[in-house]
Formats: structure tokens, sequence, C-alpha cells
């Protein structure tokens, strides 16, 4: 048991060194995985190595391809600037058309691609007297919904990750879970700040939380962004006041790229429906390949969209699990699971981990190594699997609205009126904070309860 404990501490302390460090925790975990497996675990190199997930890898690589080949020629943009033409004076749709679109965003490979209207959002709702806050909300909470659809980051790891050990989990129904979590918060948010109360609070630690935003507002990586630019200045096309001038049909390659992309969400929700395994990756690949050839240009500048940094972090912990997994540390997690009076205080516990760490640390990062360590509950403490992934999968999302998050220090970055990002500190401290408690306990209450009732 002592090496068992031993490999467990390592993989606990690479993970908090290399968050704390802002170093890529996958890279920093595969060699350390190498070592625990040889030297402690008594495992063959090539064994260890060979827990690398190439599916997550082709997930991720196909489907970052084929939506960064969407980027570059403009799909994209032309999706946002003619669906805010739509949404025109109606004000009160505003913050729900910015969820739908950043939902949207989100939903196409990397979740912090949603960021890209952050700049737009605020200035948006600085021309329009929105409250900031409830803007800031929407689009967080459509960047959590999206980013669990089939075709991002959260749902290819969660659904990936639960398919590889066997448990059934329709990425379908995990996609509906997050959007229904997140429509109650907008729900929520609209009922707390849509009549555009401005509330001060000015905490000292605001302007510390306001300069680190700055920074990773910055720092964004590059498969995130668009030809939109990340700047408040510049959210904005026409007069300046919001207004936003007529748009235009989109070309021949942005119409196909359009089809390409109705073909792609059509495959998945028919193969997902007839209970096949819809290999999302291989689907993005083929028809990256075929718009490349139409687009050589555009099929080169997605080559840097490609989210490298996922899947070296995606890759790194999920083979650390794999050697933990084959020295028996898993199994010895199941037991303590199953010694644990009521399996429910134990997946609550959980969840609430999840929310907690995720709020300063990788979201990503955080569903790679919980959702395979959640398999012992499931398997010993009899609470359905869908429920309990679902439930840690959503708790480790809802909470990236925290400032200590790239997420919520971008949208207190992009405030149009610095007198309100300390206020906005303030308030989005708040409900990242009381997600980490709110969360598991509604999840707890709607999914793990019920399913085990029904199962």
């Amino acid at each position: 048991m002592f090496e068992q404990l031993l490999a467990l501490a390592i993989f606990i302390a690479v993970f908090a060194i290399a968050a704390v460090r802002n170093v890529n925790i996958g890279i920093a975990m595969f060699p350390v995985a190498c070592v625990v497996g040889i030297w402690i675990a008594d495992i063959a190199l090539d064994d260890v190595v060979a827990g690398f997930p190439l599916s997550i890898l082709v997930l991720l690589v196909g489907v970052t391809y084929f939506f960064g080949i969407a980027h570059s020629n403009g799909t994209i943009d032309w999706l946002i600037e003619s669906s805010l033409a739509k949404v025109g004076d109606r004000v009160a749709l505003l913050p729900t058309a910015f969820f739908v679109l950043t939902g949207l965003i989100s939903a196409m490979g990397a979740p912090l691609g949603g960021l890209v209207m952050a700049p737009m959002g605020m200035s948006v709702a600085h021309k329009r007297g929105i409250d900031p806050m409830l803007m800031a909300l929407a689009m967080g909470c459509g960047l959590s919904a999206g980013a669990f659809a089939p075709t991002s980051l959260f749902g290819i790891i969660t659904w990936g990750t639960a398919d590889s050990a066997g448990i059934e989990l329709s990425p379908l129904l995990l996609f509906g879970v997050a959007i229904a979590i997140n429509l109650v918060l907008l729900v929520v948010a609209h009922v707390l700040f849509g009549r555009g109360r401005r509330r001060a609070a000015t905490p000292e630690f605001a302007k510390a939380m306001v300069a680190r935003g700055e920074a990773q507002r910055n720092a964004l990586p590059t498969y995130g962004q668009s030809s939109l630019d990340l700047e408040p200045d510049r959210a904005n096309s026409g007069d300046g006041d919001g207004e936003r001038g007529p748009v235009g049909r989109p070309t021949g390659l942005q119409s196909l790229t359009l089809a390409a992309m109705v073909v792609l969400v059509a495959l998945v929700v028919v193969l997902a429906l007839r209970d096949a395994d819809p290999d999302i990756g291989v689907i993005g690949f083929a028809l990256g390949a075929a718009l490349a050839l139409l687009d050589p240009k555009a099929g080169k500048a997605a080559m840097s969209r490609i989210d490298w940094g996922s899947v070296l972090l995606v890759g790194g912990i999920i083979t650390y699990v794999g050697v933990l997994t084959q020295m028996g540390v898993i199994d010895l997690l199941g037991e303590k699971a199953a010694a644990v009076g009521a399996p429910v205080i134990a997946a609550l516990m959980l969840c609430a981990a999840a929310g907690l760490i995720s709020a300063f640390a990788s979201t990503t990062g955080m569903l790679a190594a919980l959702v395979p360590l959640a398999l012992p509950l499931i398997s010993e403490g009899g609470i359905p699997g869908w429920a309990m992934i679902c439930a840690i999968g959503v708790c480790a999302s809802i909470v990236d609205v925290s400032p200590f998050s790239t997420v919520g220090a971008t949208y207190v970055a992009t405030t149009v009126d610095e007198e309100q990002r300390p206020r906005m500190t303030t308030l989005l401290t708040r409900w990242g904070l009381s997600m980490v408690v709110i969360g598991p306990v509604a999840l707890t209450l709607t999914l793990i309860l019920p399913g085990m009732a029904f199962s």
C-alpha cells in the first residue's frame, strides 16, 4: 500500500506545483508518470507510454483543425455578425444572444474560443446600458454550455474518458445537462442583474485581480482567437454606438464551410441516436481535409489553431492515471468509497472538490484527473455512472467565471467602465465561489439521487 499512496501523493503534488507555476500540467506529468511507472510500479516503459490516449488526441486535433479552418476563412466571424444583426435594437435579447453565440463558438473545439465574444459583449453592454455583470454571466454560461458539446474539449474529455472506462454516457445527454444547468443560471443572472443594478463594492484585492485579468487576456491562446480583435475599443463596427452595419452574403467557401459544419453536427446526432460511437475526430479530419484542398491558405492557417496544449495536458494526466490504475490505486480508492456509509456524501464532496480546484486551476486538467478517479465510486458506491460524470463535469465548469480563472479575469479586464471593474471582481468572485457549493448540491439532488432511485 505504501507504493500506491506514494504514487498518488506524487500525482497530487505534480498537479499542484504545475498549476501554481502556470506550467502545462500534462507536460510535467508525463515524464513523472514514466519515472513512477518504471521505478515504483515496475512497469515497462512501453506499457506506460501505451497509456497515452491516442483516441482523445485524434478527437482534439481533428475537431480543432476543422473549426480552425472555419475561423481562418471568416465563417465564424460571418456567423457572429449576421446573428447580432438579426437581434438589432432589441436590448433585452442581447444577453441571450451573446449566450447563444458564445456557446456556439465554445462548441467549436476549444472552449476558450468563446472568449472572442468578451470584448464585444462587454462593449455592447456598456453602450446599451446593460449591467456588465449580466453580460459576463450570460457569456460565461454560454461558454460552459458549449464546452460540453460532443465537438468541444470538455465534452470530448468527459465523454471519451467515460467511454474508455466502459461507462454508458451519451455525448448528447452530457451536452443536454450542461445546457439545462447553464440556462437555469442564465435565468438567475437575469433576475439578479437584469435591471442594471450598479452597486459599488471595492475590496482591496480587486486592483490585483484587474491587473491579473489584463495579463491573462493578453496571453490568451491563439487557437481561441479569430479576426475579431480582443480589444474593447474595437469590439464594435458601425458608428461606435453598438450599431452594426448590414451583413453581406457568405462567400462560396464560407457557404461550403457552413454546410460542412451542418454535416458534422448531423452525423454526430444521427450516430449517437443510433447508439453508434461517432468518431468525431475522424469526421473532423475528413471535412477539414476537404476544405483545405479547396482553400490551402486557410488550411495552413488552421494548423496554428490546433489545440496542442490541451492534447499534451490531457495526454500527460491520463498517462499517469493509467499508471495508477495498473498499480491498483483506483481499486484501493474503490474500497475506500465502498467503506463510506453514504456514497452520496462522497459524490457530493468529489463534485465540490472539482468546483473548488477548477475555480483556481485548469478545468481541462481537473476533468482529465477526476473523471477516472470517480470510477471506483461508481462501481462500488452504486452511483449511476452517467449522473456522476455529468455532475463532475458541470461542477468543474460553472465556476470558471471566477476572476481567479482565465474566463472570469477576461470579463473583468474587458469591462469598459474601469470604475465597474472592482465591482465585477467582487461579484464574479461571489458567484464563482457560491457555485462551488450550489453546483454540487443542485446536481446531487437533480441527477445523482434520482439516478440512484431509478437505477
